[in-house]
């Protein structure tokens, strides 16, 4: 029972294959220059090869549905359903952002992700101790009276965290700066989850999650 994971929200270009929920195999790299074009598809062949397994031993492709990069997540998904046509298999997209969030394990406290969407923008959700999403997903300029409302301890990750530690010095306030990108390691139990309950998406007609409109530059 082997589900694909593809990642490609950030600049970690993140590809996993997992059996019942346990990782089978990793690759991965996160590069400053986003290299998905160019590693995304040997990333795939090699962890298929490296399993010892034929692209027909798979049951379903899971992807990083968004938010975050528009160009990494256009790539992603073009992958993703090309091989689920190709295979007549299942899609199964997850949340970017509750990808990350599964990164930190803490029992108290609360976890906000928070992906780059440059300047002083983010992409943020606040999840509980047990990763069970509190608010909606949500670009946010951040200032110093973002989360005004939040007593609790509260653990910031994610690349956008870093430009807005300064900005939100508060005592409950904790930022952990090595926890910067989704991975298609955390993928792995929400795939499986998710192809048990058969919450599956039409090939046909889906689109990652933007979340904002993609403008380019002059």
């Amino acid at each position: 029972m082997y589900i694909l994971n593809i990642e490609t929200s950030t600049k970690n270009c993140s590809v996993s294959l997992s059996k019942q929920g346990e990782i089978v195999v990793l690759k991965e790299v996160a590069e400053q220059n986003f290299s998905h074009s160019e590693k995304l598809h040997l990333f795939i062949d090699e962890i298929i090869k490296q399993a010892e397994i034929s692209y027909k031993d798979l049951l379903a492709v899971a992807l990083s549905q968004g938010p975050g990069s528009y160009t990494g997540l256009r790539i992603g998904t073009s992958t993703a359903k090309g091989l689920c046509y190709a295979l007549n298999i299942p899609l199964i997209a997850l949340d970017s952002l509750a990808i990350l969030a599964h990164k930190v394990t803490f029992t108290d406290g609360l976890i906000i992700p928070m992906l780059d969407a440059r300047r002083m923008e983010v992409y943020v959700a606040v999840f509980d101790a047990n990763h069970h999403q509190k608010t909606s997903t949500q670009a946010l300029v951040i200032d110093e009276n973002s989360f005004g409302e939040i007593t609790e301890k509260a653990y910031f990750i994610g690349d956008g965290a870093p430009k807005c530690k300064t900005v939100l010095e508060r005592a409950n306030f904790a930022f952990l700066d090595d926890i910067l990108y989704p991975s298609a390691q955390e993928m792995a139990v929400l795939s499986y989850t998710k192809f048990q309950n058969k919450e599956f998406e039409d090939i046909a007609y889906f689109e990652p999650f933007y979340l904002k409109e993609f403008f380019t530059g002059k």
